[in-house]
């Protein structure tokens, strides 16, 4: 895992610049740092050693004539049989890194070819001389962050928003309809970001910039197609775990120490126990809180034991969290409210004393349907049919709700107010969105546009196509699991420069797991149902049983979100921004 950062069409007199761009960086690599620079570009790169940690594996990385240069962060998991097929096809190994995959990989197949063939998470950037061109990339799933802009005639890139923001400082002009998407969605959406001309690049899509013409352009390499399978729930459940099992064996490839986040949840829970068949010492973290109904270390415990990991967890107190909510700046660079993100710093900065990768259970609940809100959707859903007659009822609903928020008649407006909204008001509310009535007052202050659809991030991924429960995992697959979960795990865990990996979220999982029907994968109605009866006979009963319960810290519910500002409008005052 790593940091990189670099611009096209630079001035010799910004080459300092440069360099306190990339360092800014240095927590996500404090091992090694290099760079390359030409008349043309600046590649700049710093390294957290996993793989080949020696100075072979030090990037920039250069093909055998130095027309080729590459710096990528990340893991390439498949790159064992890659490299043997490279070097049967006559190339040259310098170092056992991963990243050498791609630059002769690109050099073998081309951009598209290489991108079908790599398998794991990682953000890169190629240029190539004899081209006169420059790949910037993004995984399939948007594991790792990788942020653009285009100004003039400068193409900038880098792993994180203040790289940027610190190279063009004052220049940067804040875009306000990306404040006012925070309202709604708690972060701020693929490809927007808090400043006109600077982008997020989107998961599975690269961009390509051409020197000559001095343009770019923007590209999909992949997209989640729902090829339907015909299954019983036996054959399902042992598929589910082969593939498990494959992607967990793969991701424990590093020659550093791996642990394991161990929440006592399902997705984490799975990770571990497949994890034991393949490694003859397993070691788990976790963190408690001297909270009890936010303390969950007795479900790590009995999972720990069961497996009998080398388990090490640590319990705080109430003001540990206390003093934490200013991170967020300095963690995301933009708005972004997710009160989970300080638990997952908290078990990063834990577990780095021990390990130097860990793996999560991130994304299953994407990819297994493990949400309350699927199943909360699909019961409001239901009951708003059979409530058409009503619906004219539905502003006065929202004006005693905003009005009267604390009164009585509020609470229960509150309570009423999701029978009567549609698709996206619903989604938006269940997620903890502020609805367009409830933020008038902001659109008129940052001058949004009176046609301006406050929904547009859900309506791009929303497939009618889809049986519901299926089209609500389709949706978060493609918003709320890059844009939220997995930002939120990258940002916190290489604030302290530990490397996250994600086994649940690898390919041809994603796609075996939306091939399912609906009725496979929630197995007797249930939210995981799948997951839950393919490891009903080796996961302990209380794991299977337990219900979803969120990652969160006893802080959040109280003093943040007060009784009158909403999260959004806090973190917003937090970044000056209100």
């Amino acid at each position: 895992m790593c940091g990189i950062f670099g611009i096209t069409n630079y001035e010799q007199t910004e080459l300092d610049k440069c360099r306190q761009a990339l360092h800014c960086l240095s927590h996500r690599g404090p091992d090694q740092w290099g760079e390359f620079y030409n008349e043309f570009v600046y590649l700049g790169h710093r390294r957290l050693s996993i793989l080949d940690i020696s100075e072979r594996g030090r990037q920039p990385m250069f093909d055998e004539n130095k027309e080729i240069a590459i710096a990528v962060n990340g893991e390439i998991y498949n790159f064992p049989g890659l490299k043997k097929e490279l070097m049967d096809a006559g190339y040259n190994f310098h170092s056992n890194s991963d990243s050498e995959v791609v630059l002769h990989g690109y050099k073998e197949w081309g951009i598209e070819k290489l991108l079908e063939r790599i398998e794991g998470m990682y953000a890169f950037v190629i240029f190539d001389k004899t081209k006169n061109k420059l790949f910037l990339v993004r995984d399939r799933v948007g594991i790792k962050p990788l942020y653009y802009s285009f100004i003039g005639s400068q193409l900038a890139w880098a792993s994180e928003l203040k790289a940027i923001q610190l190279f063009y400082n004052d220049r940067l002009s804040i875009d306000y309809t990306s404040l006012y998407d925070f309202l709604t969605y708690r972060y701020i959406p693929t490809p927007k970001t808090l400043y006109h001309d600077v982008y997020k690049l989107a998961p599975a899509h690269y961009l390509e910039f051409d020197f000559d013409r001095c343009k770019i352009d923007i590209k999909s390499y992949w997209q989640l197609e729902i090829n339907k399978r015909d299954s019983s729930v036996d054959e399902a459940a042992e598929n589910l775990r082969a593939l498990i099992q494959k992607s967990v064996k793969e991701q424990l490839i590093s020659d550093v120490p791996i642990g394991f986040f161990l929440s006592g949840g399902l997705d984490s829970s799975t990770v571990v126990a497949e994890a034991t068949n393949v490694c003859a010492d397993v070691n788990t973290y976790s963190i408690g809180f001297d909270v009890k109904s936010h303390d969950e270390t007795h479900y790590a415990d009995i999972v720990a034991r069961t497996f009998k990991t080398s388990h090490r967890k640590k319990m705080l107190d109430y003001s540990t969290t206390v003093k934490m909510y200013d991170k967020i700046k300095g963690w995301y660079d933009e708005p972004f409210e997710e009160t989970s993100a300080f638990p997952t710093f908290l078990v990063s900065k834990f577990a780095k004393k021990h390990s130097t990768v860990v793996l999560t259970g991130d994304g299953g609940d994407e990819i297994f349907g493990g949400y309350n809100w699927y199943k909360r959707v699909e019961y409001l859903t239901k009951c708003r049919d059979k409530l058409k007659a009503f619906k004219s009822i539905k502003p006065l609903i929202g004006s005693l709700r905003n009005k009267y928020r604390k009164a009585i008649i509020g609470r229960i407006a509150n309570k009423i107010q999701p029978y009567f909204l549609n698709d996206f008001e619903l989604y938006a509310r269940l997620l903890g969105g502020i609805l367009h009535n409830e933020k008038i007052k902001y659109k008129h202050l940052w001058e949004i546009p009176e046609d301006y659809d406050d929904y547009w991030y859900f309506r791009k991924f929303w497939r009618q196509d889809l049986p519901l429960l299926t089209r609500l995992q389709y949706l978060d697959f493609h918003t709320y699991l890059h844009d939220d979960i997995l930002t939120k795990v990258d940002r916190v865990s290489m604030a302290v420069a530990l490397e996250a990996r994600v086994p649940l979220l690898a390919t041809d999982l994603v796609l075996f797991a939306f091939s399912l029907p609906e009725n496979i994968r929630y197995h007797n109605g249930k939210l995981k149902g799948l997951i839950k009866y393919a490891y009903k006979n080796i996961l302990p009963e209380k794991i299977i049983q337990r219900g979803k319960k969120g990652f969160s810290i006893p802080y959040w519910g109280g003093r943040i979100a007060g009784k009158q500002a909403t999260r959004q409008e806090k973190v917003l005052e937090l970044f000056d921004l209100l």
